[in-house]
């Protein structure tokens, strides 16, 4: 009688266990299959993009983890930007997502305020809460207080609705100042920065 109790606990036991291991293994599986992209995806491609100068990219990126959870997509590409009193930015890249494939974006925007200078940097932008790609191509304001820099790169916050965008630079140049903008997000190149 006992014997046979100990076998079926045994029975219970390992099907527990299976069950419980099949759960853990789909809960990892979806982690790694809900389109969006781990802190180690990510720090890989930005050294791989940034090279010598990706010294402070796992802090910076630590810090955008902690603050705002894993990203649904990024983009990396270069910019320019200049400023007397009032500025512009350019820059073209491409955004990657695990669902929806890699797309040519282009942004541009205005400044205004006490900035002077020119610099030209490798960007690359954590995207958040992306529901489908034209989504992306709106114009993004600074949230306050988001600024953060670490070892020569740095990053804010940007966002239109419910999408957060976290551009990372660096780059060489000077630009001192301080000034109000926004950037605007297109599928094709254009001069107009407004």
């Amino acid at each position: 009688m006992f014997a046979k109790f100990k076998a079926s606990c045994a029975k219970g036991v390992a099907a527990l266990m299976l069950a419980a291991g099949m759960m853990l293994s789909g809960a990892a599986g979806a982690s790694a299959d809900d389109g969006t992209y781990t802190m180690q995806e990510i720090i890989d491609s930005g050294h791989g993009f940034f090279g010598s100068t990706s010294g402070g990219l796992a802090s910076v990126i630590e810090k955008a983890f902690a603050s705002y959870g894993l990203p649904n997509g990024y983009v990396l590409g270069e910019e320019g930007s200049g400023a007397i009193v009032g500025g512009v930015t350019y820059g073209e890249g491409t955004l990657y997502t695990k669902n929806a494939g890699d797309h040519t974006v282009f942004w541009q925007g205005p400044s205004v305020g006490w900035d002077f200078g020119g610099q030209g940097s490798r960007t690359m932008m954590l995207v958040y809460n992306l529901d489908t790609v034209p989504n992306l191509y709106k114009r993004y304001v600074g949230v306050a207080g988001s600024a953060y820099a670490i070892a020569g790169l740095g990053f804010n916050v940007l966002k239109h609705g419910d999408v957060l965008l976290v551009p990372v630079r660096t780059g060489v140049g000077a630009r001192l100042g301080l000034n109000i903008g926004y950037l605007k997000l297109t599928q094709a190149p254009t001069w107009n920065p407004f």
